[in-house]
């Protein structure tokens, strides 16, 4: 999947870079299903830094992070 820059993510928080892309409900059932390729692929999406570890974050505590 080519990366493209959208300088208007610029300040957003992950949620908010979700929502603006219109992936946040995607987002939210690879959580629930433990599905860490497609939140990685998600967070790759919204270019944001290290998705691996903010994947594995959520994944690992499921409950802090609302899931």
């Amino acid at each position: 999947m080519e990366k493209t820059r959208d300088p208007g993510l610029a300040g957003m928080t992950v949620n908010e870079r979700l929502s603006h892309v219109g992936i946040i409900d995607r987002r939210d059932e690879a959580a629930r299903l433990q599905d860490r390729e497609t939140m990685i692929a998600l967070l790759e999406q919204i270019e944001v830094s290290a998705p691996q570890l903010i994947a594995d974050a959520v994944l690992a505590d499921p409950k802090k992070y609302g899931f």
